[in-house]
């Protein structure tokens, strides 16, 4: 019985390495976000002297998006693969990122709603500086589809920022809380 029990152990344990290819997944849209980076860059080359300088900050502003973007699934990699895979054997490499090997899931989690709450707050500016008259003067009471979108997008990027937050407060609170002993098995 300890036999099978053993080995059902390893089975599991070994089951981790099925996450590998969700990570290499990742490193792939890396390399579709480089390619729609490049795409978007060279598309604003020619609209550098000509165009309004609003649209030049929300074609800049839509690059650092996706800089963001590439950051936060970099951040997912590492840490991801990291954590529940195998470690990466960078040790002693000069690049090697110094937070590389020190995020929990917790640190993970609180990088990623970080890096969401950016995005999103990239997207709201974009909006705000791409939004035309909000409302009709004179009509008050009335929303238009572009003030009820606008509108949205507040709300949800406060709700992200909120569950940030939260989830922070969550945090502290779990690293305040003694830790309980691991109980042996037998």
């Amino acid at each position: 019985m300890k036999r099978i029990e053993h080995g059902m152990e390893v089975l599991i344990f070994n089951s981790r390495w099925l996450l590998a290819p969700f990570y290499l997944g990742l490193v792939g849209g890396v390399v579709i976000l480089l390619i729609k980076f490049g795409q978007e860059f060279f598309h604003l080359l020619p609209h550098v002297l000509g165009a309004p300088e609003s649209d030049i900050i929300l074609m800049i502003l839509t690059l650092v998006d996706m800089s963001l973007v590439a950051n936060l699934l970099l951040i997912v990699i590492f840490s991801g693969y990291e954590n529940f895979v195998s470690k990466i054997n960078t040790a002693g490499h000069e690049d090697r990122p110094d937070w590389m090997g020190k995020v929990d899931f917790s640190g993970l989690k609180i990088k990623v709603i970080a890096s969401i709450v950016a995005i999103s707050a990239i997207e709201l500016l974009k909006a705000f500086v791409n939004v035309g008259n909000v409302g009709t003067p004179g009509t008050l009471g009335t929303w238009t589809i572009e003030d009820k979108q606008l509108a949205w997008k507040v709300g949800i990027h406060f709700t992200l920022v909120l569950s940030g937050v939260l989830f922070a407060i969550m945090d502290k609170i779990a690293e305040s809380t003694p830790k309980h002993a691991s109980k042996e098995r037998h």
